[in-house]
């Protein structure tokens, strides 16, 4: 079984693939201060909580968005499972022509994202990753990585938002019934929830009319499944869309492993 893990900035992913079908899946929480030790652990116990045996782990693939906190995964799976993990990044098979004026910058979970859905889905495609931050990714119809929008997700605006406004409560992301609000709490929920699917429909906008055509959208990520029904436009949900294309780019670099370990 493949162990297949994401370190985003807020959680850690970890998911296990036997013949391309996902057999569990977790979060774990990012934690800069945690040691290899300590996530070797963690990630050890998570796994058999969820009925599977460390022994049944074959090898391992890795994407980091934070630095920081990948040695400390990475040499933690090395201690719990013996072997030392594949890691996305400069050198790896993606399979994926990245179109962009530096390569090496482009986060190694919107590379995993675009290989995903371009093995289940036609370019043109447009890619939202709803977490921390908020990505849209553009894959053309010569299915290249052309770029793609960065801007901060719905909790890090809300966190923000509430920190630098003193009369602002904290509050709970439930859907607004009405986009205007009749007190505070209802306010702020509509200025996240509808703002940000307002924000996403008004950039699909914008990126279709330069690529001069429509494109099929998708969204994964944690607050997709929130945010997406409040869009204007048809959006695909998928939910596994990271571990998928882990899985994808393991299988492509496979043999080039075997060959580097023997």
């Amino acid at each position: 079984m493949l162990l297949a893990i994401d370190i985003g900035n807020t959680n850690i992913l970890i998911g296990g693939l036997k013949d391309d079908q996902i057999m569990f899946k977790a979060r774990i929480a990012t934690d800069r201060t945690r040691t290899s030790d300590q996530y070797g652990v963690e990630i050890k116990n998570m796994i058999e909580a969820l009925g599977f045996r460390i022994d049944q782990i074959s090898d391992c693939i890795i994407a980091s968005v934070v630095p920081p906190v990948f040695n400390s995964v990475c040499t933690g799976v090395i201690k719990i499972i013996g072997k030392q993990p594949m890691v996305v990044g400069p050198g790896l098979k993606t399979g994926l022509n990245i179109h962009v004026d530096v390569p090496s910058q482009v986060g190694s979970d919107r590379i995993v994202i675009a290989v995903a859905a371009l093995a289940e889905y036609k370019a043109p495609l447009i890619l939202m990753d709803l977490g921390t931050a908020t990505t849209i990714e553009v894959v053309d119809a010569d299915s290249s990585y052309v770029g793609g929008v960065i801007f901060p997700g719905v909790k890090l605006s809300l966190d923000a938002l509430t920190s630098r406004a003193a009369q602002l409560p904290g509050i709970s992301l439930d859907q607004p019934k009405k986009v205007i609000g009749k007190n505070t709490v209802d306010c702020m929920r509509s200025g996240m929830m509808y703002g940000t699917a307002a924000m996403i429909d008004g950039l699909v906008e914008r990126i279709e009319a330069e690529l001069g055509h429509a494109s099929t959208l998708i969204a994964t990520g944690g607050m997709a499944q929130f945010i997406t029904p409040l869009c204007k436009r048809e959006i695909i949900l998928e939910k596994d869309l990271l571990l998928k294309g882990l899985n994808i780019i393991y299988k492509k670099n496979l043999a080039e492993k075997r060959k580097n370990e023997t």
